[in-house]
């Protein structure tokens, strides 16, 4: 994600840019005379799934207990009197056994759900859908949920984070936010540890887009109704997806085989946003030869004006970018910033959010690499300016640990950056762009941690790098400036 003014919103990021914790049932013991292999049904113990995944940050976010492979996600929106109406299908895998589990949707109305076919019951505890199927889960089995629901949708709302999610605007509506959003449009396991595909088909009133994640579908008009289809095939967090609706300058095309679709409101005038973001596939070209293959099979950005969102947000495949970042002209910085985390945060998610360094530090520094390749500066000179002008908070605020009111702050940006430069000036340049492309393609459609960046890094240079690491990420003072080892 991508910051814009004094302060980043971390219910909507301005830059954009864990565990799956057990349902808490014991195993069943199959007796000392019991075959290998599934114990029989009636001596298994099912319980219900965790309502968290088990970040420390977030313990509500996301569930236990399973994990889904994907999603397909049909919405209908009216813009006239706000109201969506959606079902949503996903198949996932028990890895517990489940009486029960657990769903996030923040304030639409259930209609109805199945599991396998079967009707089960449900229940709400504020953002959390439980689902009782009609039968228990067994661990290891895949199985299908189906949810049809509807209602007004609204965003999340938290003191520390600001506001994320469902917005409706002047011509149509977003689904934007980090940490958290998905839930406010349809049920999901909202934490980045549970990645999952999706299809996605909006039906807006005809004459509006809707532009979402992945590999553009088609559409068909029926009556006063026009259905978008979208698919993302590779496994994205779920803060990663999105859907902008309204009036566009759309623009396609092709690139290395793969589809090009990007979108600017017209609310702006044709200039400066519609140039940058035509430099995308330029922008991620020069990428990919620093961190290896683009992980995706599209590409492209939206560019949306509304007071609210002023930031960008790196949702898989189509970044979705504020007009204000392009008032004063073209800005292909936070192009490169967003298309970064194509590579860093959305192929490579972090396990879990006090991580987030690994998203925005990479993603700042190739800020600082496409400004040198692009003629602006030197990577030395930008990490020379942030390194010198850095406020007290930034060396009080370590970004390996930057607690929940501070998830977005300079520190986890900017000294990230720093962090990222500190250790190219100590392992020198060939060890470090092998580690950069390493990271990329060893942790590709996966999770990672801290922990799993700097053993790659030790593992590559043969080092140990916590003198490195440690005053970086973990320190309350601004550490010396770096050296080679």
């Amino acid at each position: 994600m991508t910051r814009r003014g004094a302060r980043r919103r971390l219910g909507l990021l301005t830059c954009g840019t864990l565990l799956v914790a057990g349902c808490g049932s014991a195993e069943p013991d199959p007796g000392p005379s019991s075959p290998a292999g599934p114990a029989p049904a009636t001596s298994r113990s099912f319980a219900p799934g965790a309502a968290g995944a088990g970040d420390p940050y977030f313990p509500s976010y996301g569930n236990g207990g399973y994990d889904v492979a994907h999603y397909t996600v049909k919405v209908r929106y009216d813009l006239e009197t706000d109201k969506l109406s959606g079902t949503t299908t996903l198949r996932a895998t028990a890895t517990a056994d489940l009486s029960a589990f657990n769903l996030d949707l923040a304030g639409l109305t259930v209609r109805s759900v199945t599991v396998d076919g079967t009707a089960a019951r449900h229940s709400r505890t504020e953002d959390e859908l439980v689902i009782t199927p009609a039968i228990g889960l067994t661990s290891g089995n895949g199985f299908t949920a189906e949810i049809r629901y509807d209602g007004r949708p609204e965003p999340l709302r938290t003191e520390a984070l600001g506001e994320g999610g469902w917005l409706h605007t002047t011509d149509g509506a977003i689904a934007l936010g980090q940490p958290e959003s998905a839930s406010t449009w349809f049920p999901v396991n909202d934490h980045p540890s549970d990645k999952a595909t999706y299809d996605m088909e909006i039906t807006v009133p005809k004459g509006l887009t809707a532009v979402s994640n992945g590999v553009p579908k088609g559409r068909s008009t029926s009556g006063a109704w026009t259905t978008w289809k979208w698919s993302e095939t590779a496994p994205t967090a779920s803060y990663l997806t999105t859907v902008a609706i309204g009036k566009f300058r759309v623009t396609t095309g092709e690139h290395k085989g793969r589809p090009v679709y990007s979108a600017v409101t017209t609310q702006v005038a044709q200039g400066a946003p519609d140039r940058s973001i035509a430099r995308t596939v330029e922008v991620a070209d020069y990428l990919e030869s620093v961190f290896g293959p683009y992980p995706f099979d599209a590409y492209g950005g939206v560019v949306v004006a509304d007071d609210r969102i002023r930031y960008a947000l790196e949702t898989q495949s189509r970044p979705v970018y504020s007009a204000s970042f392009f008032r004063q002209g073209d800005n292909t910085g936070v192009v490169a910033h967003e298309l970064a985390h194509q590579w860093y945060g959305n192929s490579v998610s972090i396990q879990r959010w006090q991580d987030i360094w690994l998203n925005e530090g990479l993603a700042t520094y190739a800020e600082w690499l496409w400004a040198e390749h692009d003629g602006s500066t030197t990577v030395q000179r930008s990490f020379e300016q942030k390194y010198a002008n850095a406020g007290g908070q930034v060396w009080r605020t370590p970004p390996g640990k930057p607690g929940v009111a501070n998830l977005f702050s300079r520190s986890v940006y900017d000294r990230g950056g720093m962090t990222v430069h500190a250790l190219r000036v100590a392992v020198g340049d060939t060890a470090f762009f092998t580690i950069l492309r390493t990271w990329a393609a060893e942790r590709k459609n996966g999770n990672a941690t801290t922990a799993d960046f700097v053993a790659l890094a030790e593992r590559i240079t043969g080092k140990k790098l916590a003198k490195v690491f440690d005053p970086w990420l973990y320190g309350t003072e601004r550490p010396p400036a770096p050296k080679a080892l």
